[in-house]
């Protein structure tokens, strides 16, 4: 088994602790869910459908389901081979859309390859009442709208730890490097709905450093392995990190890495999120988080 080696030990003042941050809200998820159920309401219920052998997914899965069982969430596991049809999974998650002990649908990403071309249709077929992930176009669109809704889980969680750790938005330049629609667009509409002035940027972006050095608040989804070097952060900026990457060592050791050069960003940041630790946690977070959101209104 390989070791992981955290080289960020050495550096602890302005960390944007997300692990910390997730370990507390979740309590007080865990504590909201113990009132309900004390006034005799039933379990929340999250399904999540997973489809194949990859390893990776089975890990996140796994993941999720001891968090629904810390918070008293009661999670349904629904796998498929990875050869399955699309006419089953979707029916299944009809099944659930009618299911009244159901509140949260995820669907388990990448798909099998054989699925890629129904990937829309199968997300889009979770109601939009039960897509935790928010990535249902009815779910997006009220956020475009700047209506309340159920949000995708990375960016809501990305915009609570700024709020917990009392980091101001209002009026400041914040940068967003990358455009998907599960965290760059989203995200940069949640930064203007609290009154941020917002730069997107991408691959084909020019003086994509420049940009950056304009930002108070930089938030880095590119996708790309140490993108952000220290020298395109401002001083005092706000760093928040979302990439993930796993670096296999010489020694067979192996060391996870951000789309941000952390050592050099923090010598110049006055905040910034660990990789691990930082985004990742919070999003797993948030997808309670809208879980119980789904919850509370059918039953409160």
């Amino acid at each position: 088994m390989n070791k992981s080696v955290n080289t960020q030990e050495t550096i602890k003042s302005g960390v944007l602790d997300g692990a910390k941050t997730a370990k507390e809200i979740r309590e007080e998820l865990s504590l909201k869910v113990e009132k309900l159920l004390a006034q005799g309401k039933r379990k929340p219920g999250l399904a999540v459908i997973l489809v194949g052998d990859n390893s990776a997914s089975h890990i996140y899965v796994k993941n999720k389901v001891q968090a629904c069982k810390k918070v008293g969430i009661e999670s349904h596991l629904c796998q498929f081979d990875e050869n399955v049809e699309a006419e089953k999974i979707l029916s299944k998650i009809n099944e659930l859309n009618q299911s009244d002990s159901i509140d949260g649908i995820l669907v388990q990403l990448p798909l099998p390859s054989h699925l890629s071309a129904s990937t829309d249709m199968i997300l889009h077929a979770v109601s939009p009442e039960k897509d935790v992930d928010g990535l249902h176009p009815y779910n997006m669109g009220l956020l475009l709208s700047g209506k309340p809704g159920l949000r995708p889980c990375t960016p809501s969680g990305i915009m609570v730890l700024l709020e917990r750790y009392k980091i101001e938005i209002a009026g400041k330049k914040a940068v967003v490097i990358g455009r998907s629609n599960l965290v760059g667009k989203p995200i940069a509409l949640m930064l203007m709905e609290k009154n941020a002035t917002v730069t997107m940027c991408h691959s084909r972006s020019h003086n994509l450093d420049e940009i950056a050095r304009q930002a108070d608040i930089l938030v880095v989804a590119a996708g790309k392995q140490e993108l952000v070097k220290g020298s395109w952060v401002k001083a005092g900026a706000v760093v928040i990190d979302v990439g993930i990457h796993h670096l296999k060592l010489d020694n067979g050791e192996s060391r996870i890495l951000g789309d941000v050069n952390y050592q050099e960003a923090a010598q110049v940041a006055s905040y910034i999120t660990p990789v691990p630790g930082g985004v990742g946690p919070m999003t797993v977070t948030m997808l309670l988080s809208n879980t119980l959101l789904s919850y509370e209104k059918k039953v409160v």
